[in-house]
Formats: structure tokens, sequence, C-alpha cells
């Protein structure tokens, strides 16, 4: 077994709330509870950044109750950023460890926001469940990089 680290060098810049929504006249106490989850991401060259936000909609019979979308921006170091840049194809590569790591740090943190909103409500008792990002990110992450 090998000791060499495959590390990426970043620093968590700034979390965003994007969306944050109760709709109490939607909820039913006894109502069938279902939940969806939607990654998505986002590069900013200029910066060396990729962002990702993490989305959760919440249901009872149907009818939404709660949705929550966060962001985590997260700032890559220059020497890892070179080593994730093609410059012949000018497209951004990024293992699909790093990209599964940084969004189970999103979806960590959209829970956090859920919980301090619903703090104090009926509706602090929905926690988001943990998430198998590595089912929903299973290949590297390209982005075309600016010019």
């Amino acid at each position: 077994m090998s000791n060499v680290k495959n590390t990426i060098g970043f620093v968590l810049r700034q979390i965003s709330t994007e969306q944050f929504a109760l709709n109490e006249e939607q909820f039913s106490e006894t109502g069938k509870k279902q939940i969806s989850v939607n990654l998505h991401f986002g590069v900013d060259h200029k910066h060396k950044a990729i962002s990702v936000f993490s989305k959760f909609i919440l249901t009872s019979d149907s009818k939404i109750f709660i949705i929550i979308e966060a962001g985590c921006h997260f700032e890559i170091r220059k020497n890892a950023w070179s080593g994730m840049l093609d410059t012949q194809t000018n497209v951004v590569k990024v293992s699909k460890g790093f990209m599964q790591h940084i969004a189970m740090l999103t979806v960590g943190t959209t829970r956090g926001i859920l919980h301090a909103k619903t703090e104090g409500t009926c509706f602090n008792k929905y926690v988001l469940p943990a998430i198998n990002v590595a089912e929903l990110i299973k290949d590297d992450v390209e982005f075309e990089a600016g010019k």
C-alpha cells in the first residue's frame, strides 16, 4: 500500500443559502413524507473556485412543505488548480473523489442551515438524511475553462 496522499489544497471561502421556504399550509403531519435531493456545481475560473449546491425538497402527500438549497464555495490552491487544468483542451477536470468530498461537506452544511432555520418550530424534527454522495457523483467532473 502506498503512503502517498492524493490531496487537493482548498479552503471553504463562502456559504450561501440559495433558497429556503416553509409552506405550513401544504404540510400534513400524517401525510406520506418524501424527500428529493439534487446536487449541481459551478466553477469560477478567475478565482480558481468550485461551488457545490445541494437542494432538498420535502413533501407531504406530494405537496412541498420545505425547500432548502445551500451552496459551499471552495477556493482551490493555485498549484492544485494548475494540475487539474488541461491547457490543450481548456478543461478543468476534477476527480470524483474530491467532488464527493466537497459535496459531502455541502450536504452537511445544508443540514445545519435547515436545523438553524427551523429551530423552535415543529419542522425541526425533519433532519436531512445521510446521503451517499458516491451514488450521485460516479465520475470525474469536467468544467470548460474560461478565457
